[in-house]
């Protein structure tokens, strides 16, 4: 059994998620493990100002003026994935999968943040990558996200 899945299990904790960045990447590492069913209540692939508001009560001011890429943005979005779903635990990604000139971004970047509601606890992090195609970048925060979430349940 894949560590995630048994983590979760015996932590009697259900997962959720929010991406915008990963654009259901993190959905699908999770979802490929055999018997993830049991834990993982669903995800949402946000990728508006509108949708992160409605459905992930991102705080719209504040998303309006980063452009809906920060940390802030990053753990309502995990906080929201929680609350739509009635997970005990949710992950979420945001950022730039490239370079965006209009908004001063020069490499690909990401936020992600993970939020356990027991404890009202939020682990986050930030990526900035050089070298990256989209997709790249995509398949990275994924990866590092998936990683962070298996140790956040051991620390549970």
């Amino acid at each position: 059994m894949h560590a995630l899945l048994t983590r979760l299990v015996r932590a009697d904790m259900k997962l959720a998620v929010a991406e915008s960045l990963t654009g259901g990447r993190l959905q699908a590492e999770i979802t490929k493990i055999s018997g993830i069913s049991a834990v993982f209540l669903g995800g949402i692939t946000a990728y508006t100002l509108a949708q992160k508001v409605r459905l992930l009560g991102v705080t719209e001011s504040h998303a309006r003026s980063v452009n809906c890429v920060s940390a802030q943005v990053a753990r309502e979005m995990a906080k929201g994935a929680c609350r739509l779903f009635g997970a005990d635990i949710g992950a979420a990604t945001t950022g730039y999968t490239e370079p965006d000139p209009s908004h001063n971004v020069e490499q690909p970047l990401a936020y992600w943040a993970i939020y356990r509601a027991a404890d009202k606890q939020f682990l986050s992090g930030q990526m900035a990558v050089g070298g990256v195609t989209r997709t790249q970048m995509q398949e990275l925060v994924a990866k590092v996200v998936f990683r962070e979430l298996v140790n956040c349940v051991v620390a549970t």
